[in-house]
């Protein structure tokens, strides 16, 4: 006779919006009370995660039977986290909810913690998207945030690590049995591969260099809000946008000296990295054309960049 119990509760993991907004395969067992995972690129499955950043916003939206859905951002050094909250959550995720929707407005800067269950939803137009549904959440300090950063990025660096390893074996169970992996890492490494095809970890590398970074100390950019824009002189608007212009040329050239392996980097790297420290993609492309007109970068291949 079968058990009708519910299976164990599944442990959370620490995952970076990169790794888990990139997602785009999900698996959910037969039984009813079996769990459903996001699998990731790296090959992780997840039920649930811990994530943490920069709270940008917490929006109330009206449906129909007369309840408010939250919709939030939290932004992490890697990219951005949606998530959801509604009725079916704990009073006390509610409340916080509320309170921290209302503290937003007053443009105070606020980092977030949270353990939620992880969703992955198609649109009519067959796009995918991951979202989150906190179960706890709550306000943290700069060191708790470093610590999260820290503890995340070694997590990472493992499952970069196993995805390497398992290049070894051939993309099925009956090969990766062979190896030192679990039988639940075996599953989410063979369906990863399977589904994503080749991977390229050096945006994953990255990621984790900016956290660890922010992690020692340079948490200025990460827990504080873009600042209100007040319009701005003609010499003053002449003086931001060459500042802007400037920092995004130095964002371009740090990516490509640090990811550079003596080929150059491609050109989608360097767009992707860059969105992650904040630039938007139309900048970034016309800065590169740019500074490889004027000679600081220069294309040995095509789609491939160097510095000069």
């Amino acid at each position: 006779m079968q058990s009708t119990g519910r299976v164990k509760r599944q442990s959370a993991v620490h995952i970076f919006a990169s790794e888990y907004g990139e997602s785009t395969l999900s698996e959910k067992g037969s039984g009813e009370f079996d769990p459903s995972f996001v699998i990731t690129k790296l090959g992780s499955r997840v039920n649930r995660v811990i994530v943490a950043g920069l709270l940008e916003r917490i929006e109330g939206r009206d449906v129909s039977n007369g309840s408010v859905i939250y919709q939030g951002q939290l932004r992490d050094p890697s990219g951005v986290n949606y998530f959801s909250v509604g009725d079916y959550v704990s009073d006390t995720v509610k409340e916080l909810t509320i309170q921290l929707s209302e503290k937003l407005e007053t443009g105070e800067p606020i980092l977030l913690m949270m353990v939620a269950k992880t969703r992955l939803y198609q649109t009519d137009e067959g796009a995918v998207y991951t979202s989150l549904r906190p179960e706890e959440m709550c306000v943290i300090d700069s060191s708790r945030y470093a610590s999260w950063l820290a503890k995340t990025s070694d997590y990472m660096m493992i499952r970069m690590s196993n995805y390497m390893s398992s290049l070894d074996f051939d993309a099925n169970i009956e090969s990766m049995s062979k190896s030192e992996f679990s039988e639940h890492q075996q599953l989410g490494l063979v369906a990863a591969r399977n589904h994503y095809g080749e991977l390229d970890l050096e945006h994953y590398r990255l990621n984790v260099m900016q956290a660890l970074d922010i992690a020692e100390g340079k948490l200025e950019s990460a827990s504080k809000p873009a600042p209100q824009r007040i319009e701005p002189t003609i010499d003053e608007d002449n003086s931001a946008e060459q500042k802007e212009s400037d920092d995004i040329e130095t964002a371009i050239t740090d990516i490509i000296n640090t990811l550079d392996q003596g080929d150059g980097v491609d050109f989608e790297t360097i767009i992707v990295n860059a969105e992650a420290r904040g630039f938007q993609r139309s900048i970034t492309e016309e800065k590169i054309e740019e500074m490889s007109d004027s000679g600081i970068v220069h294309e040995p291949a095509f789609g491939w960049f160097r510095l000069v």
